[in-house]
């Protein structure tokens, strides 16, 4: 892969990097996370990509506060700056206080309530620093009978209407892993938010609470397909709708080596090439594309014709044709693929391969990520952060 994200400090960082070095649209912009599980480190992550300098507060005895969900190490972690504090003590959340005083961004993911009671809650901070963007990750959000509940990803998906969708044709629904609720509904919408209240910020001069609930966000996501409920176009039960797997032209499909192809020729014009390229465009008896009463005939014709090939002789053959067709690859050779190779999708990282910041930028470009923190060699005490943060100008 060619080099598109230079080393930290190296020739393409923003005019105005960051305390690290780092460069990208956010440098300069200084985040408190304290640590938690999937959905707000990926958002945190996003912000650090970003060129945002992110120290994230670790409990003591517990680096990166859940190593299922969030491993020392992994992408979730990386382009961080990490310290310890124990904030069930007096001490704790003084420095803890102290870091609010100079940051930009405090992101937490308790349950409602908890960082009142430990002393740290939004009056608490936003008395101390006006200015300050004080993000909440939650799975229910600030408010609602459901609030105080504990959850998962899988639990926030079905009662935003997100996860009923999802399955084959008289199957019970599937989750889709935890990317829906967790990174899309949480962890994304999250970073959405804190950036549009940090450009808020700036006309008014004040920060903000941001309530990013999982739920919410998942039901956002929605929003295509509750447009096209609203037009009947999404009338038939799970798996017999055109993006559900029921119509046969957007559908995965077996190759003869147990790989598999997706194909998407939704549109007519696609549709046609599709049919050359599996040399069916000239068969008098292939069903009409969008009679629903002939897509099981279809379906059987594409399986058949797919099973006997390769995926790669079938990838080839699609190649240079506009049929919408492409092979689907494993998380662990993605990287491989020429289009990302060629844009490098994926960067090495620590020595691991892991997805590059996104989205890019020409003026202010990203920089390549670090790894992240080691909890035993690279933690920092407040003081050596707060060296590097110097105090925000008095407003005007």
């Amino acid at each position: 892969m060619t080099a598109a994200w230079p080393s930290p400090g190296g020739s393409a960082a923003a005019d105005d990097p960051g305390a690290d070095g780092r460069g990208g649209p956010l440098a300069g912009v200084r985040v408190v996370e304290l640590a938690s599980l999937a959905p707000a480190p990926f958002g945190c992550m996003v912000l650090a990509d970003l060129g945002a300098d992110v120290v994230r507060v670790d409990r003591p005895g517990a680096p990166g506060a859940g190593r299922l969900a969030a491993p020392t190490g992994g992408p979730l972690q990386r382009g961080r700056r990490v310290t310890t504090l124990d904030l069930k003590t007096p001490d704790g959340v003084a420095d803890l206080l102290r870091l609010v005083d100079r940051a930009d961004v405090l992101v937490e993911a308790y349950r409602p309530g908890v960082a009142e009671r430990l002393g740290f809650g939004p009056q608490v901070c936003r008395t101390r620093n006006p200015r300050l963007v004080y993000a909440r990750m939650t799975g229910w959000g600030q408010d609602g009978p459901l609030a105080a509940r504990a959850g998962h990803d899988i639990d926030y998906i079905a009662v935003a209407g997100a996860l009923e969708p999802l399955g084959r044709a008289g199957e019970r629904p599937y989750a889709p892993m935890n990317l829906l609720g967790d990174f899309g509904g949480g962890g994304m919408l999250l970073a959405v938010g804190v950036l549009a209240a940090l450009l808020e910020r700036e006309r008014s001069g004040v920060g903000q609470v941001v309530d990013a609930a999982m739920v919410d966000g998942s039901a956002l996501l929605t929003s295509f397909l509750h447009g096209l409920l609203g037009t009947g176009l999404w009338a038939a039960p799970r798996g017999r709708n055109i993006f559900d797997g029921g119509a046969p032209f957007y559908d995965t499909y077996a190759t003869s080596d147990g790989g598999f192809m997706a194909v998407g020729a939704v549109e007519p014009a696609f549709y046609a090439v599709l049919l050359a390229g599996l040399d069916l465009a000239d068969d008098p008896d292939l069903p009409a594309q969008y009679d629903p009463s002939g897509w099981d005939e279809l379906r059987r014709r594409f399986t058949e014709r797919f099973a006997e090939r390769t995926r790669d002789e079938w990838t080839a053959v699609f190649a240079d044709l506009d049929a919408c067709v492409a092979p689907v690859l494993a998380p662990g050779e993605a990287h491989r693929h020429p289009h990302n190779a060629a844009r490098d999708t994926f960067v090495e990282v620590g020595g691991e391969i892991q997805p590059a910041p996104a989205p890019r930028f020409d003026r202010t470009p990203t920089t390549r990520p670090t790894p992240a923190p080691d909890p035993d060699r690279d933690t920092q005490p407040v003081d050596d952060i707060l060296t590097g943060w110097p105090p925000h100008p008095p407003s005007s």
